[in-house]
């Protein structure tokens, strides 16, 4: 009897941290990233690997493909728990107002949605195959393009073919952008859009198995589109020589009221402070910095902006 008394108080202790380091491991979120292949789906893996080592094994990311940035926004509205899911403040903003893709689909949680931090910027992407002959996007006119079906890159493909006087003068291929590549090589399609951080993936894999040109914009179209100007540096792609000027739209890691203020700041803390480990294994991530958040129109979630007054970076009214 005087040996349970004696040892009750360090096995009550015992059980108590493990039940706590348990609930500790047992933060889960899931991620809802972009189509399998994508740049985006690629940095969802890393965020997700990123996170449990930050963590040390605390924080256990699901990455789950996505149809596109607007299926993202829309399931926002239905989902539970820690769900996080990557698009452009542009959609958050039409789907708050019930707008735009979102008009047929209204509904009063998009005013739940609360941004985390900014991910790698989506960098517009016209891949055309080398023997096509296909120099300017004026040479588009007659071609076979392949846009996408329901992704940013195809809305943005479409809008940009229009805006540069295209709009009816070329064959687009609204299938999926999984397809690209192959039909691009079985000369089943001429050009391909798609729109992820560079380097992408998918471009890496055609400019590597095949002669491609990646059209440049001019100073004009840039401004046409209304988009930020990027430059793709030379060899950057396979048999790229020179820089390609194209265009590109911020990407924010947003959450809603539904995650609690303790889950948002460990999430926003340890993507910030495993940053520099991800830029060293992946370029993409290091042109991510504090500053995008101004790229942010709407409110930051209580517990990533802890984080952002602890470490002194300024966010607007607006983000509070």
């Amino acid at each position: 009897m005087k040996k349970i008394k004696k040892f009750a108080p360090a096995f009550i202790a015992a059980l108590a941290f493990s039940m706590a380091s348990t609930a500790q491991a047992d933060t889960k979120v899931t991620y809802k990233s972009a189509k399998v292949g994508s740049s985006y789906y690629q940095m969802g893996v890393e965020l997700a690997q990123a996170m449990k080592a930050g963590s040390n094994g605390q924080i256990i990311v699901t990455v789950e493909e996505s149809q596109g940035s607007v299926q993202n926004v829309i399931e926002s509205a239905s989902r539970t728990g820690n769900y996080v899911f990557t698009t452009p403040p542009s959609l958050v903003k039409s789907a708050m107002a019930d707008k735009g893709p979102f008009e047929k689909k209204p509904s009063p949680k998009y005013q739940d949605i609360r941004a985390l931090f900014p991910i790698p910027s989506l960098t517009m992407h016209f891949v055309t195959r080398g023997d096509a002959g296909i120099k300017t996007f004026a040479d588009l006119e007659g071609k076979n393009v392949l846009i996408g079906k329901g992704t940013f890159s195809a809305r943005e493909g479409a809008k940009y073919m229009k805006m540069f006087g295209l709009e009816g003068k070329v064959n687009l291929a609204n299938v999926e952008l999984n397809n690209a590549v192959a039909a691009l090589k079985n000369k089943q399609i001429d050009a391909f859009v798609t729109a992820g951080s560079f380097p992408a993936p998918n471009v890496i894999e055609a400019a590597a198995s095949m002669p491609v040109v990646i059209l440049s914009m001019t100073d004009t179209q840039v401004q046409q589109t209304g988009a930020a100007k990027v430059v793709i540096q030379a060899n950057t792609y396979a048999g790229q020589t020179t820089d390609i000027i194209t265009t590109s739209l911020p990407v924010i890691a947003y959450t809603t009221t539904q995650m609690d203020d303790k889950t948002a700041y460990a999430l926003t803390k340890t993507f910030w402070e495993e940053r520099n480990k991800l830029a060293a294994t992946a370029a993409w991530w290091g042109g991510v910095t504090p500053a995008m958040l101004a790229n942010i129109p709407g409110k930051i979630h209580p517990g990533a902006l802890r984080f952002y007054k602890e470490m002194n970076i300024p966010v607007s009214a607006a983000n509070q």
